[in-house]
C-alpha cells in the first residue's frame, strides 16, 4: 500500500465488510507470489480500491507483528508510519523518562507513541498534520483500548501549551522516501522547537545524526540501540547537562554508559590482533565511548580512527560481539585465496570497517571452491594499512 490511503479507505475497512475482509486475509498466504490471485477473488465481494486496500493493511499488519505482536492485528498502518513507529522497547524505555503527567506528541503518526505515554498514566495527547494518519490513530487507540487523545494540527502554527513535555518525531523523509539527514530538512524542521516551552523536550532524530549540527541545541544526545540494532537518537535540548550517552536495551533491562564531557578520553595503545576481535554496540560508536569500552575491558585499538578493538581474553560485556581469531595478514588477495583453500574453506562472511573493498567484491573475487570449512573474515586496518583477520565464523 502507498502512504495514498483515504479516508474513505479507512471508512469502509472499519465497516463490517471491510473487517471481515481483513479476517479472512488474516489466515491467507499474502506472498508477493498470490497477489493477483486474492485480488481477483477480493473483486467478486468489493470494488478495486477496496480489494487493494484490504489487502494492502493486510500485508501490512503481517509485517508489523514484529513490532506490536497480536495487537497488530487490531490496528491500522501506511507503510511510511509503521517503518517511523518506535520498538516497543524504546517506547517504553521514553516513558521512563518523563516527568509530569501530561504529555504532548507531535507529529504523533500513527499514535503508538502517544499511546504508550497514555499506557504509563499520562494524559496523552497526539498531533499530526494528516488527517488520515489521525484516523488511524484514533482507530488504533480505540482498538486498543488507549485513552490516548488525538487531533489534526499543523504546529508550524502554533502547539497547545500547559503540558509538563513534549515528544516531537520529526519525518526524516522526504516526499520520495529518501533518507533527510540535515535536520533543518526534517518535516517540520527541528529548529521549532526552539519555540516551544515545557519542563523537558525529547526529539527523535535519525540515529545517523550529524552530532554536530544539533551541538547548538545544547542539552543531552542519547544512542539508543536494542539487540545490537542501533534504533534512534533522542535529543533533550532542555537538559543543562551536555554529554552524550549510549543506552542499549533489553527485554529485562536498560543499560546506560554516559560519556562525561569532563574526563578525559582514555589513552588506549594500538596493537596487532590478539585472540579476540571486538566490535562495539554502536550506540557506543555513535556515543564516542569506544576508547572508554577499551579501556573498561583492558583491550587495544587497531587503529586510531577505527572502531574495532582486540583484545587477549574473551570480553566479557552486554556492549560488544566478539569472534574469535584464527589468523590475520595484510590484505593481499591472492595469498587470502591460497589461505582459505589450503584450510578447506568453503563459505565466507565479510564484515568491514575502513575498507574501501565490499564484501561483495571480495567474495566475487575470492572464488572460493567447495569446502567443509566456513570463516568470517574481517577486512580493516592496523595503523593505516588494510589487513584481514580470518576468525570463527559466529560471534561467541
Amino acid at each position: 500500500m502507498s502512504d495514498s490511503l483515504t479516508l474513505s479507505d479507512l471508512d469502509f475497512l472499519q465497516l463490517d465488510i471491510g473487517q471481515d475482509l481483513l479476517a479472512q486475509l488474516a489466515q491467507a498466504d499474502l506472498s508477493d507470489s498470490n497477489q493477483l490471485r486474492l485480488l481477483t477473488q477480493l473483486r467478486q465481494q468489493v470494488d478495486g480500491p477496496q480489494a487493494a486496500a484490504a489487502l494492502s493493511m493486510a500485508r501490512l499488519r503481517q509485517k508489523a507483528i514484529s513490532k506490536f505482536g497480536e495487537d497488530a492485528a487490531r490496528m491500522f498502518f501506511t507503510p511510511s508510519a509503521l517503518e517511523q513507529a518506535s520498538d516497543p522497547l524504546v517506547c517504553r524505555y521514553r516513558t521512563s523518562q518523563i516527568q509530569g503527567k501530561r504529555v504532548l506528541d507531535i507529529c504523533c503518526g500513527m499514535g503508538t507513541d502517544t499511546m504508550a505515554f497514555a499506557d504509563a498514566g499520562c494524559m496523552a495527547h497526539g498531533l499530526d498534520i494528516d488527517p488520515v494518519r489521525i484516523a488511524i490513530a484514533k482507530h488504533n487507540a480505540e482498538a486498543l483500548h488507549s485513552t490516548a487523545t488525538f487531533e489534526v494540527a499543523d504546529v508550524t502554527a502554533g502547539i497547545p501549551i500547559g503540558f509538563d513535555t513534549i515528544f516531537f518525531d520529526p519525518a526524516r523523509r522526504d516526499e520520495h522516501g529518501r533518507r533527510l539527514f540535515d535536520v533543518e530538512q526534517y518535516v517540520p524542521p527541528l529548529s521549532l522547537v526552539q519555540s516551544w516551552d515545557a519542563s523537558r523536550i525529547m526529539v527523535k532524530l535519525s540515529p545517523g545524526v550529524d552530532i554536530e549540527q544539533v551541538r547548538g541545541y545544547g542539552g543531552k544526545l542519547t544512542f539508543v540501540s536494542v539487540g545490537g540494532d542501533l534504533k534512534e537518537a533522542i535529543l533533550q535540548p532542555d537538559q543543562v547537562q551536555q554529554n552524550d550517552e549510549a543506552v542499549l536495551l533489553t527485554e529485562s533491562d536498560t543499560v546506560t554508559w554516559l560519556n562525561d564531557a569532563s574526563i578525559p578520553q582514555p589513552d588506549v595503545p594500538l596493537s596487532e590482533p590478539a585472540n579476540w576481535l571486538v566490535e562495539p554496540d554502536p550506540a557506543i560508536l555513535r556515543a564516542g565511548l569506544v576508547r572508554h569500552l577499551a579501556d573498561d575491558l583492558g583491550g587495544f585499538m587497531l587503529d586510531e580512527t577505527i572502531g574495532y578493538l582486540t583484545t587477549t581474553e574473551h570480553p566479557q560485556s552486554l556492549w560488544v560481539r566478539s569472534w574469535a581469531i584464527l589468523d590475520w595478514m595484510p590484505f593481499h588477495l591472492k595469498k587470502l585465496r591460497n589461505y582459505l583453500r589450503e584450510h578447506n574453506v568453503g563459505k565466507v562472511t565479510v564484515k568491514k570497517r575502513g575498507s574501501p573493498i565490499t564484501p561483495e567484491q571480495l567474495m566475487a573475487s575470492l572464488k572460493l571452491k567447495k569446502g567443509d570449512e566456513e570463516r568470517t573474515l574481517v577486512l580493516t586496518r592496523l595503523r593505516g594499512e588494510p589487513i584481514v583477520m580470518i576468525c570463527e565464523s559466529q560471534p561467541a
